[in-house]
């Protein structure tokens, strides 16, 4: 299944940009892996790990999710869900 984009801006410290600039630079040398070739590219990866973390419980991207403090202690948000987004059918893992 392939999205549509949505285009969302951010705004972010210089310090912030400067560092994500250098880790880009740093990833375009690393031999293992698709490096991202750009800020954006590096952001919709972090991005893409957050939602499927959030829709996954027991992925390792949920493991980021939860040493970041971004995981609800609502029943829901502890249900697998194969779609992103709330629940299309209001029945959890449907």
């Amino acid at each position: 299944m392939t999205d549509s984009v949505e285009r969302i801006e951010i705004a972010l410290p210089q310090g912030v940009a400067a560092e994500l600039r250098y880790l880009v630079d740093l990833l375009s040398d690393d031999p293992y892996g698709a490096a991202p070739a750009s800020i954006d590219e590096l952001c919709n990866y972090v991005m893409t790990a957050v939602a499927d973390g959030s829709r996954r419980p027991g992925s390792w991207e949920r493991g980021l999710l939860d040493s970041l403090g971004l995981v609800s202690q609502r029943d829901e948000h502890h249900v697998y869900r194969p779609d992103c987004g709330p629940p299309r059918s209001g029945k959890l893992g449907a």
